[in-house]
């Protein structure tokens, strides 16, 4: 706790560098490199792609979703989706917390989509006991998916690596103008929020009003999208508290991992 009695986070969310490559690279990589598909992730809702990516002496394996294999949604609209996930990544890009790993929007062998570099994560990490743990970068994604109005935060989009950081992925269903924030990650709801997410918050607020992160939200998402973006910002600011479930809305998805 810090003297004021606010509590902090202990964990440093690190330096930007992914699976032995800075954030500027891997993005130049998956933006500009030669994609090749090599498999399907079969359990996967949409089609998703496992793939290569190769830019002169990079290489990385990566995940593409092309929005022709979107499935339709009622409460999203279609061909939406991919351009939500990059949405995602210009968020998390801005909070410094590394919540989602580089992702740009490209085209590739099936048509434009997202692409995203592939996490090798700890397979010894028991993931119900993540779910379940106080862990900092836990405390930060929830943070985070208040912000992006996570309607499908379960447990399977928890990518822990051995260094303890622990990436999300899956922010196709962000974004929406109406309340829809689903999650496994309540053990924060209704504590004060950590000194830090208020002045990531701020700093939030103030790209959103007036800096690159509202110019690139805009050009994918609608303006109604984006302004309840910096509505839900101002509302964890000015409440200073993690966020309750909705008694309107299912509070955790299904199935939670």
């Amino acid at each position: 706790m810090t003297a004021e009695g606010e509590p902090t986070l202990s964990t440093d969310p690190g330096s930007g560098t992914t699976n032995g490559m800075d954030d500027a690279t891997a993005l130049r990589l998956l933006r500009e490199g030669r994609l090749e598909v090599a498999g399907r992730l079969v359990e996967a809702s949409n089609m998703t792609l496992y793939c290569t990516v190769v830019l002169g002496p990079l290489n990385a394996a990566c995940v593409y979703k092309p929005v022709r294999g979107e499935r339709p949604l009622w409460d999203f609209p279609d061909g939406t989706l991919a351009a939500r996930e990059v949405a995602a990544f210009e968020v998390s890009a801005v909070t410094g917390w590394r919540i989602v790993p580089p992702t740009v929007y490209r085209d590739g062998p099936f048509g434009p989509g997202m692409c995203q570099l592939w996490i090798d994560t700890d397979d010894e990490v028991d993931l119900m006991g993540l779910i379940r743990s106080r862990h900092p970068a836990l405390r930060r994604m929830a943070v985070y998916d208040a912000v992006v109005n996570n309607a499908d935060r379960k447990g399977g989009h928890l990518l822990p690596l051995p260094d303890g950081h622990v990436f999300g992925v899956d922010h196709g269903v962000c974004f929406s103008a109406e309340d829809k924030l689903r999650t496994v990650l309540w053990q924060w709801r209704g504590k004060r929020l950590a000194r830090e997410a208020v002045n990531v918050l701020a700093r939030l607020d103030r790209e959103l009003e007036n800096g690159r992160l509202g110019r690139r939200l805009r050009e994918l998402l609608t303006l109604a999208e984006v302004a309840a973006t910096q509505t839900r910002v101002r509302r964890l600011v000015d409440s200073g508290l993690h966020p309750y479930p909705s008694e309107d809305w299912p509070a955790i998805p299904w199935p939670p991992i």
